[in-house]
């Protein structure tokens, strides 16, 4: 099943294990399971401490199997080949089974172990979606950590009738004792605060104890990164808060244009960042929303909607943006049930059907592009009366034989009863509404900086942006901004870490000249 490649890296990595691990596989003599077999022969050559055991049928998924200690059965499960994007989740649950230690902070390992109740976690994957696996490997890392939950991977292309049955139109979707838990990314920290009920309360009484700090950065994709490294350099007391550190950069799938790196993927790029804050003193603060933004004894304070306020001398606002939606009747009543926004994760799970990409642009082409090597047909929907992605997507596209563009065309509603059944536009030339028949729609019509919290207070251009000058300074002095959440133009993530660590170097300054004698 493996290379030869293949297999002698992941003998390489299960020489860290140091305690014996038991798999055990439900198989029959299906080819889905002849391959399993395969894959778990090869996985048990690449370590002695590894013992496969093997039954016919007695669990609910066949094929499958469960990674386990000896005389435990709370393991890991893996419904259907855990490839793709998801070996590296199999690997890790070998690894963490067999003793090694998760690189997790010890806080919230402990608060995984104190968890109280039965969780039994299922998340429906795509092997080619690249959010699965953080949530995989998330709820692989707690069952190992509490033998009070369960979690298994289930391989949406294997098991199609759980598909329908439940009606599953994206991934990674995550059920919780048979009811639905969420949809979409998932971080370990936030799969943890949604279950421990008390989690949010004592994390704002540890917040609102917190000294000021000099810089204050509210955002952790890009711009706040670079924000927080260079800040910290300059030896000031630095803290980022984030909802989800990386911000948009975790729903991208390939990056090939950020200069010394010339290929990478969002996920490890994010990771990237993360790491690199975490070399310098930053005091990083995950999960945590701002709502607001005011002056106070002549500090800044950002209250958080967990109820703490943070305090500082300086803050820099770096909130990033996010996909924008199309806002017609069916979107809201739809999402997940037919409407997407990442056509990389949810696009298998449309093999054979058809669907509608709507936008434009080089993210709109790229999607149809994507989508026509597994879909049956495209519909390309443009508001415009042209393309406006670049030339070399449009020939790529207008190649393929599966695809119709539609120009000039205004989306009018999303159809469907329990899920999408079709599409309706406005031809803007003639007035006359038209329908699609289809069982799909990826909305890719660009960004939305999230600035809603900030009316009111900083000075947002008529699209929301914040009104930045050439460094960084917002209408309110002490008050810095970067990064896609500004007006500066071209959305790109090496922009933005260039404005956050211009942000960075604004505020230094800030902070000297409000600090010199008169």
């Amino acid at each position: 099943m493996l290379d030869a490649s293949l297999k002698a890296q992941l003998a390489s990595y299960l020489e860290r294990i140091s305690q014996p691990v038991e798999i055990a596989a439900a198989l029959d003599d299906t080819p889905a399971s002849g391959e399993m077999r395969a894959l778990l022969k090869d996985i048990g050559e690449c370590s002695p401490l590894i013992r496969i055991s093997e039954t016919e049928g007695g669990v609910h998924r066949t094929p499958s199997f469960s990674i386990n200690r000896p005389g435990e059965n709370h393991g890991p499960r893996f419904a259907g080949l855990p490839m793709g994007h998801e070996f590296t989740s199999l690997v890790l649950a070998l690894l963490q089974v067999g003793g090694y230690p998760p690189k997790v902070e010890q806080a919230l390992l402990e608060q995984i172990r104190a968890l109280e109740g039965d969780f039994e976690f299922e998340v429906y994957v795509s092997l080619t979606c690249h959010n699965c696996p953080d949530v995989v490997q998330a709820l692989n890392l707690m069952a190992v950590q509490n033998p009070r939950i369960k979690a298994t991977m289930i391989e949406g292309g294997l098991f199609q009738d759980e598909i329908r049955e439940r009606q599953i139109m994206g991934v990674p979707t995550v059920f919780l004792n048979g009811t639905m838990f969420g949809t979409g990314r998932m971080s370990l920290e936030e799969i943890v605060a949604k279950i421990d009920t008390g989690a949010v309360a004592r994390e704002a009484e540890k917040l609102a104890a917190k000294d000021p700090f000099d810089v204050l950065i509210v955002g952790g994709g890009p711009a706040g990164a670079a924000a927080a490294v260079y800040a910290a350099r300059k030896g000031i007391r630095t803290g980022i808060a984030s909802e989800r550190f990386g911000g948009q950069v975790l729903d991208t799938l390939g990056i090939e244009n950020f200069v010394s790196v010339k290929e990478t993927e969002g996920p490890k790029f994010a990771l990237a960042l993360e790491e690199h804050v975490r070399h310098y003193d930053v005091d990083i603060m995950n999960l945590q929303r701002a709502k607001a933004l005011e002056s106070e004894d002549g500090l800044i304070k950002v209250e958080l909607e967990s109820g703490a306020s943070l305090k500082a001398k300086t803050v820099i606002l770096s909130t990033g943006a996010r996909w924008r939606n199309i806002n017609v009747p069916g979107e809201k009543e739809f999402k997940n049930k037919g409407v997407a926004y990442c056509p990389h994760c949810d696009g298998p799970l449309f093999k054979g059907k058809r669907v509608a990409v709507i936008g434009g642009g080089n993210s709109g082409v790229e999607a149809a592009i994507d989508l026509a090597g597994i879909v049956a047909h495209v519909t390309l929907v443009e508001f415009d009366t042209k393309l406006r992605a670049d030339e070399v997507l449009q020939r790529k596209l207008r190649s393929l034989p599966n695809v119709t563009v539609v120009m000039n065309a205004q989306t009018t509603a999303i159809t469907g009863k329990d899920k999408v059944d079709g599409l309706t536009y406005k031809d803007r030339a003639s007035g006359e509404e038209q329908r699609v028949d289809l069982e799909g729609v990826f909305v890719q019509i660009g960004l939305v900086p999230n600035t809603e919290w900030l009316k009111g207070t900083v000075e947002l251009s008529r699209y929301g942006e914040i009104v930045v000058d050439a460094k960084g300074q917002t209408s309110v002095p002490g008050v810095f901004a970067a990064g896609d959440a500004t007006t500066t133009p071209f959305k790109q993530i090496i922009i933005a870490a260039g404005d956050g660590a211009k942000a960075a170097l604004g505020a230094f300054d800030h902070l000297i000249r409000s600090s010199a004698p008169a």
